[in-house]
């Protein structure tokens, strides 16, 4: 049964409220720009054979604004750590089926999570390169894994310290974006910009095939935009500040992103940098040439450290969000209960963020093509989708729920966040479709066999012995 009222937003008497609008846009907006744009305009162009493939970053905001939306009625209503985790708990009803939905999450969370912030440290290393031009592919990995530690090591602080801290990193990440805007746009030449392959727009299953992977590439570029919501118990002010932070968010975002490829694709030609390999230098650090070109190389050089500010902000706010999940589902006995504490003196989920930190200095060694398809796939379907479900079981189930934020003309954002994201599944390609399936059936294994030894529902009563 679904619980008619959310979880009490001072529930948790030892987080400190502190995020208020400016730390959560920063945050979010850190998390999102990242690494995002500068890695991999190289993979959204070789996605469409040509600019044409910018129709992917468009498609990929028209699908993230609405699902926004969702993200914001969820995170007003209960603002609490967690995030999906605890909307999915809800909305499918916390004694039965929201215990095997919540259980999916964290378990694909635990794969796709450190994931994601394993593509930034791996993208940290491809730039860095550009700076130490000897270095060798191991030792980039080995550079990668080392901003991980570093990124431990910062975040193993009181919020209030990470709150000062992620405005400077968000500051940074202007700077770096606005300079590159700024030089496109003194040297734009739409000839280059804008020099389509025969035949770009011809409406085929190719077409269609192509479009899906760019919208991939470019949903992983705007991950990130609920980030705030994995840490409701430290915002002030839930029901204001989550969801104007989440579409502040996703407008500023989607229009740097917009300036930033013109920018680039306007002064190198798409045809140098596609396709898309790690044995091509231009698409290793595209803005770093595009710089160089215009402003020679130490211009380009002091450009390519503020890309590394950037990238390194957009890992710190994903590792301070990621990981309050595992402490959360903990808290409510659905993960080892290790996970659930918390510092004894900075008040934060220590082991949360070293167990998230550590895994994903482990990914460090994966390529970042891989990184990326296994992140975005393996999420749609339980995170995703399954948020879509939640928050219309609960305006069905729990009309009286406190909803300090309503989604504007429901139901239909949630009609074309649904269609989007079946599009974007059904063109990822068997193999990542197989996968996908595969793990969330594990999962489901996973869960009833979790399930039985703890005589949790689906089996509640049964005799097996001692219990952990």
């Amino acid at each position: 049964m679904i619980s008619a009222q959310p979880t009490p937003a001072n529930a948790e008497v030892h987080m400190q409220r502190r995020f208020g609008l400016l730390h959560a846009v920063a945050l979010n907006m850190s998390n999102m720009v990242g690494v995002g744009p500068f890695i991999t305009i190289p993979l959204l162009m070789s996605a469409m054979g040509g600019p044409q493939a910018l129709l992917g970053w468009v498609f990929a905001a028209l699908i993230c604004i609405p699902d926004g939306m969702i993200w914001s009625e969820l995170g007003a209503a209960m603002p609490n750590s967690g995030g999906t985790y605890r909307y999915l708990s809800e909305g499918f009803g916390r004694e039965r089926f929201g215990r095997l939905m919540a259980f999916l999450f964290i378990w694909q969370f635990i794969l796709s999570g450190p994931l994601e912030i394993a593509s930034g440290y791996i993208g940290f290393g491809k730039y860095l390169s550009y700076i130490w031009s000897t270095m060798t592919p191991i030792q980039g990995m080995m550079a990668a894994a080392g901003i991980g530690v570093v990124n431990i090591f910062l975040l193993y602080r009181k919020i209030s310290f990470i709150g000062k801290l992620t405005v400077s990193l968000w500051v940074g990440m202007l700077i770096t974006t606005a300079s590159v805007i700024f030089t496109g746009a003194l040297h734009f030449d739409p000839k280059i910009a804008f020099d389509f392959p025969p035949g770009a727009f011809s409406f085929s299953l190719g077409f269609l095939l192509g479009l899906g992977s760019a919208m991939r590439v470019g949903i992983y570029d705007y991950l990130g935009y609920y980030d705030i919501c994995y840490i409701g118990d430290e915002v002030k002010d839930p029901g204001r500040v989550i969801p104007r932070s989440i579409i502040i968010s996703l407008i500023g975002v989607a229009i740097i992103y917009l300036c930033m490829n013109l920018s680039i694709i306007g002064i190198v030609s798409w045809r140098e940098f596609v396709p898309a390999s790690d044995n091509n230098p231009t698409s290793n650090f595209l803005v770093s040439i595009v710089m160089e070109r215009v402003y020679g190389s130490k211009i380009a050089t002091f450009l390519t450290i503020m890309i590394l500010w950037t990238t390194y902000a957009s890992v710190f706010a994903l590792l301070l969000g990621y990981s309050r999940i595992p402490y959360a589902a903990a808290k409510d006995g659905h993960f080892f209960k290790i996970f659930s504490r918390l510092h004894p003196t900075k008040n934060f989920p220590h082991i949360s963020l070293l167990a998230i930190g550590s895994i994903s200095i482990a990914a460090c060694f994966l390529s970042l093509q891989t990184v990326i398809d296994a992140l975005v796939t393996c999420r749609i379907v339980v995170q995703f989708i399954g948020q879509i479900f939640a928050v219309i079981l609960l305006r069905k189930n729990a009309p009286d729920f406190p909803r300090p934020y309503r989604i504007w003309l429901y139901p239909i954002p949630c009609l074309v966040a649904l269609v989007g994201w079946l599009f974007v599944f059904i063109t990822s390609g068997s193999h990542i479709i197989l996968f996908s399936v595969g793990m969330l059936v594990l999962g489901v294994v996973l869960f009833y066999v979790w399930s039985f030894w703890t005589q949790a529902w689906p089996f509640e009563g049964r005799k097996i012995g001692k219990t952990n």
